[in-house]
């Protein structure tokens, strides 16, 4: 029997809840996970480079700005992968880079008059705070651009030895013509990818309709010493006023797509199983990033997995439309938690088009899950509680999770499937409080915050208690409202009820809300 169904009421019901028959549940010893390839165009099995291991690079920030919400979900989405490989038994080795040299940073920066390195660190605290903020597990390296330049440099090398890439004008390019399988990633020909000319430009200097925007990532009209227009930098000459490193071809800087090539084969090895990033990203930035690697000699990523973008009004959240809701703006709206399930809840390939009722809904369905955790956990006391790092348990020690919830997540991370078996056991938990079948419910309480760690949503969870992390404020204001609560009760048996009211009247008041139950009152904070 599915979790995803009935509730459970019989005795049989029980004993399938709690694996006694052995149906319904699986418990997290392999993975079995099919992912959407992007280069394929299908969902593949999982097999990673190495058995029982997982290597994923996610191409991170670029700092020339404050993080707005679009890169929350990138962070998010990969966030939860990772979670699953972890809880499916799989060691991970997470890389998620920081490019912190770039031609959008250094216009920033000059447009701000600040130094262009003071920029990025500053924005990049911002990153690194608002991940926090949204629960989201650290990366087990997070290299910076300009930290591996050497790097760089070394694979500029073996393509210009190869043939690859040639030095012209103090710059280096990748020649596109020597990739034999140049647009197989991005499924697009290369004669589509001709940059336009100056003169084809619209007045506003727009690409037409009808030109198929460059695979550079660079100015159009900067063609000079390319032997074809498409061929993109690997290395550009210094420039004044620029920052530059020493090379063989001359002082410079490099150019946007070897960062990531050198960083991810640097820290996963040249052959590695997933790199993932925004849909944005596909074309030219990944594309180039395959081509020149490939290359080189590596066989690179196994799979390329990539998120749907955050939209308003249909278009996307960026930093060059201005049309963004920065970070803080979008923490300030709601609590982390909450966001998080928000940013999470629709498919990680699905685009989430942003509008404040749509967050207020998700809060909302959050709640419910919450409200169930909590009421639970009160009701059943400590012998209900997992272990604090309660991915770590799912790996040594697995529970069984609802058929439904693994296959879910099996089926190319579908979140809002694994959502509803989330739920699904909510209520069955809430049936169970109800009716006093506290085994049931504490049944259903493991499983829900099983579930929850995947996620990176158990309330319970360290990451949500990072202004108690000790409990005690907790245990203080607990005591104190049950004080309260225990003389409104005295008031309302005596008859006094113009004294229970102006308790409980208070107590709201100050945040508190009081519910009154079969079992007795139970306080939550507002949310």
């Amino acid at each position: 029997m599915s979790l995803v169904g009935p509730i459970w009421r019989t005795k049989r019901d029980k004993e399938v809840r709690r694996g006694a028959a052995g149906a319904g549940y699986r418990t997290l010893s392999k993975v079995t996970l099919r992912l959407f390839d992007t280069a394929s165009r299908s969902a593949r099995e999982f097999e990673p480079v190495a058995r029982g291991k997982a290597s994923v690079y996610l191409c991170g920030a670029t700092v020339q700005g404050a993080p707005h919400l679009g890169h929350l979900r990138s962070a998010v989405c990969f966030d939860i992968l990772v979670r699953w490989l972890e809880a499916s038994g799989s060691q991970v080795t997470y890389c998620r880079n920081v490019t912190d040299i770039d031609d959008k940073i250094l216009a920033a920066a000059t447009a701000e008059g600040t130094p262009w390195w003071e920029l990025a660190e500053r924005n990049y605290r911002e990153f690194a705070s608002a991940y926090a903020l949204l629960g989201c597990r650290l990366p087990d390296v997070e290299p910076r651009a300009t930290g591996h330049i050497p790097d760089m440099i070394a694979l500029i090398e073996r393509l210009t030895a190869s043939g690859h890439a040639y030095a012209a004008g103090g710059d280096v390019y990748f020649d596109v013509r020597t990739a034999g399988d140049y647009g197989a990633l991005s499924g697009r020909r290369p004669e589509d990818m001709l940059v336009p000319a100056p003169d084809s430009l619209a007045p506003d200097n727009t690409v037409p309709d009808n030109t198929v925007p460059d695979n550079t990532g660079e100015d159009p009209g900067h063609t000079a010493y390319k032997r074809d227009p498409r061929d993109f930098a690997l290395w550009k000459g210094a420039k004044p006023g620029e920052p530059a490193w020493r090379t063989p071809w001359g002082p410079g800087r490099p150019g946007w797509h070897i960062e990531c090539s050198a960083m991810a084969a640097g820290y996963l090895g040249p052959e590695f199983d997933i790199h993932g990033g925004g849909q944005d990203l596909i074309f030219p930035h990944h594309e180039n990033e395959r081509a020149q690697s490939v290359a080189a000699g590596d066989r690179f990523a196994r799979y390329w997995v990539h998120h749907g973008l955050v939209t308003t009004a249909g278009t996307k959240m960026s930093k060059t439309t201005g049309n963004v809701l920065a970070a803080a703006d979008a923490l300030y709206r709601s609590r982390p938690q909450e966001l998080r399930y928000y940013l999470s809840q629709a498919h990680y390939r699905s685009p989430v088009e942003y509008t404040q009722e749509a967050l207020e809904d998700a809060a909302a369905a959050y709640r419910r899950v919450e409200r169930f955790v909590t009421r639970a956990q009160s009701t059943l006391g400590s012998a209900a509680s997992p272990p604090e790092t309660p991915l770590e348990a799912l790996a040594e020690s697995p529970p069984r999770l609802p058929l439904s919830f693994a296959a879910a997540l099996d089926d190319d991370l579908s979140v809002p499937a694994a959502l509803a078996a989330l739920h699904a056991t909510v209520r069955d938990g809430n049936y169970a409080l109800g009716t006093g079948d506290h085994e049931d419910a504490a049944t259903c309480l493991a499983q829900a915050r099983a579930m929850l760690a995947v996620l990176g949503l158990d309330p319970l969870a360290p990451a949500w208690q990072a202004g108690d992390p000790s409990g005690r404020l907790h245990g203080v204001v607990d005591a104190l409202v049950a004080l309260a609560l225990r003389q409104r009760e005295a008031a309302r048996a005596r008859g006094d009820y113009a004294s229970a009211d102006s308790i409980r009247d208070t107590l709201e008041a100050t945040g508190v809300i009081v519910e009154d139950t079969s079992e007795g009152p139970r306080w939550e904070l507002a949310r």
